[in-house]
């Protein structure tokens, strides 16, 4: 009798024990960030989000991507993905949120921040959403081979309207012409509907309406702030941006 007791305890114990280091390492913070730019721009405008992170002992890689296909996007993201060693925080600036919702399925990926992003459902368009809350940008112009990129004398007015005028206007001059393919992405699963996310909306943003960004994180219960900048908030306020990405590493909600 009383080794059976013995016995049962000591299952008991052992599955107590896997339990408790199942929730501490749910509970252990994420160290691998991830950023993913979005439209017209380089992974260059995440440095100062890039120190901060940094300076606090978070290991942060940023994606390139080519901007020359959604799906050579969400590959060049997944390369990256695949070279983090432990769980991922992975972020998304404009179109960038639709990269992440794409690729954030991957397993390591445990959390989705969306600073002033598209968080698409599966099955939806960026442009056909986008009409339903239209934003009061200039419209895009086509290059010649018939890549879009925004009108480099609005550029400062409408995507980077709190930057110093002589970052704003190097950025204009410095854009990538992006695919239209890439803006007309469709994603097929939404890993913010399996994954916890974190919302920052740009109260300014000229690019994507900041109701439709209120949409994206209520449909999506985002742990969501509210800041009071344009379409390069993760440029004009990167403490808070910083503040929100660590926030998700540790998994927590303030």
């Amino acid at each position: 009798m009383n080794v059976k007791i013995k016995a049962v305890m000591s299952v008991v114990v052992a599955a107590l024990m896997m339990t408790g280091a199942s929730f501490a390492a749910q509970a252990a913070p994420v160290k691998n960030i991830v950023l993913v730019h979005g439209a017209f721009v380089d992974g260059s405008g995440w440095k100062p989000v890039y120190d901060i992170l940094h300076r606090d002992g978070y290991k942060v890689t940023l994606v390139q991507e080519p901007l020359t296909s959604f799906a050579d996007d969400v590959a060049a993201t997944k390369r990256i993905l695949d070279r983090q060693e432990g769980p991922v925080i992975l972020v998304g600036h404009s179109y960038g949120g639709a990269i992440i919702t794409q690729a954030g399925n991957d397993p390591k990926v445990t959390g989705l921040v969306y600073i002033a992003a598209h968080a698409l459902d599966a099955g939806e368009n960026r442009a056909e959403v986008s009409k339903k809350y239209p934003n009061t940008a200039h419209p895009f112009i086509k290059t010649s081979d018939g890549y879009v990129m925004l009108d480099p004398q609005y550029f400062p007015g409408d995507f980077a309207a709190d930057l110093k005028p002589d970052l704003a206007q190097y950025q204009a001059q410095a854009q990538i012409p992006t695919s239209p393919t890439s803006l007309a992405a469709v994603v097929t699963e939404a890993a913010w509907r399996t994954k916890p996310s974190w919302y920052m909306v740009a109260k300014s943003d000229k690019i994507i309406n900041p109701d439709l960004e209120r949409m994206y994180a209520k449909r999506a219960k985002s742990h969501t702030v509210e800041v009071d900048g344009s379409h390069s908030v993760y440029q004009s306020h990167p403490r808070e941006v910083a503040a929100l990405i660590e926030q998700a590493a540790n998994g927590t909600h303030q």
